[in-house]
């Protein structure tokens, strides 16, 4: 989820061809779900992305992107040893989610379509992040499907209980843009 991140850091570094150093203290990845109809924020403490991008041909750029699923906070340590079990994220076989661009595309002045595979608890999927850069802070947000990704098997795959639909937000700072 987080993974799309990444993907900022692409556009983040599109307005130089001079290599952008995420700075992780002034950035965020977090996510929201609904569980039981009521909104339910989390984010994760620990990413890092590796990019190689030109302003001037956007389309040979790659970035790539890992999240540390143990990192994950929900505000509450129960709910954060619950999350880091097998039917979530299984952090300890599935301890990191990725993302690899495949693609970059500029759909406007400082807007780029990212898209990459996304893996998360051994599912990849193709996803497309759009992005926006602005003063070397690169921000967005994708939707996914939790259950497509394996998050919440078993008797947690009812979506009654815990939506499906898991909005990611991201807001990455950018050092040397």
């Amino acid at each position: 989820m987080k993974h799309l991140l990444s993907a900022l850091l692409i556009a983040a570094s599109a307005l130089t061809a001079q290599a952008a150093t995420l700075e992780p203290a002034k950035s965020d990845l977090s996510f929201t779900f609904k569980q039981m109809g009521v909104p339910v924020d989390g984010k994760f403490k620990k990413f890092d992305a590796q990019l190689d991008f030109d302003a001037k041909k956007p389309e040979a750029g790659k970035i790539a992107f890992t999240v540390d699923l143990g990192s994950v906070s929900l505000g509450d340590a129960s709910f954060d040893a619950e999350v880091g079990k097998a039917p979530w994220f299984d952090t300890k076989r599935n301890g990191k989610a990725t993302f690899v661009s495949t693609a970059i595309k500029p759909t406007g002045p400082g807007k780029y379509d990212v898209a990459g595979k996304l893996t998360i608890k051994g599912a990849t999927r193709d996803v497309v992040v759009p992005i926006t850069l602005n003063a070397g802070v690169a921000a967005g947000s994708v939707a996914i499907k939790r259950l497509d990704f394996k998050i919440g098997d078993g008797e947690w795959a009812d979506t009654s209980m815990v939506a499906n639909d898991v909005t990611v937000k991201f807001k990455l700072a950018f050092a040397g843009i």
